[in-house]
């Protein structure tokens, strides 16, 4: 047997690793809650623009973009401005400001694929504005959050 001296007196993390721990998981629960709210949005502005007659038919292999479709894709790219987010809160020291440029980089590139798909005009509209509709959810909440976490 060892001999030790103990004062039963148990250590836990760092404040500062507890602190910073907390923040991450703040900031992805927002995140993925925002995440469910922009799919929801972007899916029933869907929605209203097949109800006005927008067909989403894309000309290449003369497909319809179905319903689903529009929540999985803003879903999957949500999660993903949510890593940036926590990695920016982890390793920037301006982390809402590095988040927005960033987020409103990558959503303008977002928009050229729309433009260069050959679809229809009413389709090409409604494709640009959806995919505003998450990036108006996403990045105001997460760089609000980034803010509200770093001050």
């Amino acid at each position: 047997m060892n001999s030790m001296d103990d004062t039963g007196v148990v250590a836990g993390p760092a404040s500062g690793q507890t602190s910073h721990t907390h923040r991450l998981r703040r900031l992805a629960g927002t995140g993925f809650i925002a995440t469910l709210a922009a799919m929801v949005a972007t899916t029933l502005a869907a929605a209203l623009a097949q109800a006005v007659g927008v067909d989403f038919e894309i000309p290449d292999g003369g497909e319809t973009i179905p319903l689903s479709g529009f929540a999985v894709v803003t879903g999957f790219f949500s999660v993903v401005g949510i890593v940036i987010a926590v990695a920016l809160l982890r390793w920037s020291a301006r982390p809402a400001e590095r988040f927005v440029w960033t987020a409103v980089s990558l959503t303008a590139i977002s928009l050229v694929p729309p433009l260069l798909s050959g679809a229809n005009t009413a389709t090409t509209t409604a494709l640009l504005g959806l995919h505003l509709v998450p990036a108006t959810v996403m990045i105001p909440t997460l760089a609000r959050s980034l803010r509200t976490r770093t001050d």
